[in-house]
C-alpha cells in the first residue's frame, strides 16, 4: 500500500515579541526569487521571537512557505490597480503600513522597482536606508564598499535592501502567514498619491521574440533531438517565450548563435525554462543555473536536464511539440488550428 508523505505542520506565532516587515516586488502576486531570499533574510532577523510580515499590494502566493507569519494586505483605498504605476502613492501607503505596523526592521529587494521604493520611503520617513546588503546576522549587516575593497558593517537598522543571491531562501516548516488589516488610508499630503502628476500609466510588454536571450523570463530552447525547427518556432509563439537553442544546433547553423543557451552562450535569468531535446552538458547546465523553473522533455530518464528539471517529460520532443500545440489552442478556443 502506498504511504502518503506526511503534510508539514504550519508554525503558528501568536504574539511575536516584534515584527520584521518585507515589501517584496511580488510582480503580478507572485514572489520572485529575489522576494523569497528576502524573506529567508527576514527570518534571520526575527530568530525566534520575532515574526515576519509580507507588506502586499495585492494577492500574493506562497507567502506561508517563504516564511511569513503574517501577511498585510495593502490595498488602495481608490481601487487603484496595484500594478499601475504610483511610486510616490506607493510609497505614501508602505510609509503609513510602517507607521501604523511599528515593525524593527523593514527589508527591501534591491530591485529596480524595490531599491526605487526603499529610497522613497526612506526619504518619507527621514530613516537612514542600508542598501545593496550582501551578508545578514542577527546582529549584523554588511555590504561591499569602495568597489569591494572593503566591508561596512552596520547593527539592523530600520530600513535595508538586500542584494540577490545574498542570503538563501527560507527552508523551514511553512509558516501561517496570518492576514492582518494595514492601513486603511496613506496620510494626504504634498507628495502623497492625493494630485499625483502622473495622470496614466501603461505597461508595455516587450515582444518575447526580440527580447535579448539574457533578459527574457521565459525562454523554450531547442536541442539535438529537435529535427522539425518550423514546428518548434510555432512552439515557441504560442508559449510567447524566447527562442533558445543548444550549442551544437548552433555550431550547425540551424539556429542564430545569439540564441546560444550556456556558459559559452548566455546565461540566464529566466523565471521559467523549457528545455525541448536537450540532454544538458555541464556548460549547458551552467546557462541555466539561475532560472527558477526549468521543465525538460526529453527520452533518456538519466539525462542531466531530466535530473535538473523540476518537470520532467520522458518522451521525444518531436511527440511532445504537437500534442502541446494542440493543447494551447484547445486552451485558446481555436481547436481546429493546431496541427
Amino acid at each position: 500500500r502506498a504511504v502518503q508523505a506526511p503534510v508539514p505542520k504550519v508554525v503558528v506565532l501568536d504574539a511575536p515579541a516584534f515584527l520584521v516587515l518585507v515589501v517584496p516586488d511580488a510582480a503580478g502576486g507572485r514572489l520572485s526569487t529575489h522576494d523569497r531570499q528576502v524573506l529567508g533574510a527576514a527570518r534571520l532577523l526575527a530568530g525566534r521571537e520575532g515574526g515576519v510580515a509580507l507588506l502586499a499590494l495585492g494577492p500574493c502566493e506562497g507567502s506561508g512557505p517563504a516564511g511569513a507569519d503574517r501577511l498585510v494586505r495593502l490595498d488602495d483605498p481608490d481601487g487603484h490597480d496595484p500594478e499601475s504605476y504610483d511610486p510616490a502613492g506607493r510609497a505614501a501607503r508602505v510609509a503609513a503600513a510602517i507607521g501604523e505596523l511599528r515593525p524593527r526592521h523593514v527589508l527591501f529587494p534591491e530591485s529596480p522597482d524595490g531599491g526605487d521604493l526603499a529610497r522613497r520611503v526612506a526619504v518619507r520617513l527621514r530613516q537612514p536606508l542600508f542598501s545593496d546588503v550582501e551578508a545578514v546576522a542577527a546582529a549584523s549587516l554588511a555590504r561591499p564598499a569602495r568597489g569591494r575593497r572593503v566591508e561596512q558593517r552596520a547593527a539592523p537598522g530600520l530600513l535595508a535592501t538586500l542584494s540577490s543571491d545574498a542570503v538563501a531562501d527560507y527552508a523551514g516548516p511553512p509558516r501561517e502567514a496570518r492576514e492582518i488589516a494595514g492601513p486603511a488610508e496613506a496620510p494626504v499630503g504634498k507628495d502623497s498619491s492625493k494630485g499625483t502628476a502622473i495622470l496614466s500609466a501603461t505597461t508595455i510588454p516587450a515582444d518575447p521574440a526580440t527580447v535579448p536571450l539574457g533578459l527574457a523570463s521565459f525562454v523554450t530552447a531547442a536541442g539535438s533531438g529537435v529535427t522539425d525547427l518550423a514546428t518548434f518556432r510555432q512552439v515557441v509563439a504560442a508559449l510567447h517565450a524566447t527562442p533558445g537553442a543548444s550549442r551544437v544546433l548552433c555550431d550547425a547553423g540551424l539556429m542564430p548563435r545569439a540564441s546560444q543557451v550556456g556558459a559559452s552562450g548566455t546565461v540566464l535569468a529566466a523565471t521559467c525554462y523549457v528545455a525541448l531535446g536537450i540532454s544538458g552538458a555541464p556548460q549547458h547546465l551552467q546557462g541555466v543555473a539561475g532560472c527558477e523553473h526549468v521543465v525538460a522533455v526529453n527520452t533518456d530518464l538519466h539525462a542531466a536536464m531530466i535530473e535538473r528539471a523540476g518537470l520532467a517529460i520522458v518522451q521525444d520532443a518531436q511527440a511532445v511539440m504537437p500534442a502541446l500545440l494542440r493543447l494551447l489552442a484547445q486552451e485558446a478556443g481555436r481547436p481546429g488550428e493546431a496541427p
